[in-house]
């Protein structure tokens, strides 16, 4: 994809890749991306972490939550506050979760966690630049989330390889992720 698009018509492009793509690709490079992230250092080293929970054909986190508890990580998601503002609640085991705004799932019970507390955060996007540029859903949530958190955290996008571009058309209020991983 050139570099002339909007975001528009790349989130539009790469929304429709994402709704269109074959399950079983879905689940064996979602497989792939978890063990990539397994993997690395920041991971291993993190008791707090922030996985989004999956949904519209995005990389699936199911899996990859399930086992970070396993291995006796702390593991929060995010939960739309006020003011479309990102808060971070720890997900007990078994959690039970409800349609939260704009189709995501939340928790029902909601224990909110201080960002401070958190080792490392893995964030979707609908598409990522080599550099760690990050196009979302066009709503600004985690722009403003990944701002307010302490530089020390290390933020983490999750993609397929479609969604990685040479670039990503950027303003000043949008925010990048220190990697990507993808698959």
């Amino acid at each position: 994809m050139s570099i002339e698009l909007t975001k528009e018509q790349i989130r539009s492009k790469i929304l429709l890749r994402l709704k269109t793509q074959k399950e079983e690709d879905r689940d064996r490079k979602s497989r792939r991306i978890k063990d990539k992230l397994f993997k690395t250092a920041v991971f291993k080293k993190a008791k707090v972490i922030m996985f989004y929970v999956s949904f519209d054909g995005e990389v699936r986190t199911g899996e990859m939550i399930k086992k970070a508890q396993q291995l006796g990580k702390k593991v929060v998601v995010p939960i739309c506050g006020k003011n479309r503002i990102i808060n971070a609640c720890l997900l007990k085991d078994k959690a039970r979760f409800m349609r939260g705004p704009y189709g995501t799932r939340e928790p029902v019970v909601k224990e909110c966690v201080d960002l401070r507390y958190l080792d490392l955060v893995i964030v979707p996007g609908v598409a990522f630049g080599k550099e760690g540029k990050r196009l979302g859903r066009g709503k600004g949530f985690y722009d403003r989330f990944l701002k307010r958190l302490p530089p020390r955290i290390v933020s983490l996008g999750l993609a397929f390889d479609f969604q990685i571009l040479p670039d990503i058309p950027a303003t000043p209020n949008d925010a990048s992720v220190n990697k990507v991983i993808f698959a």
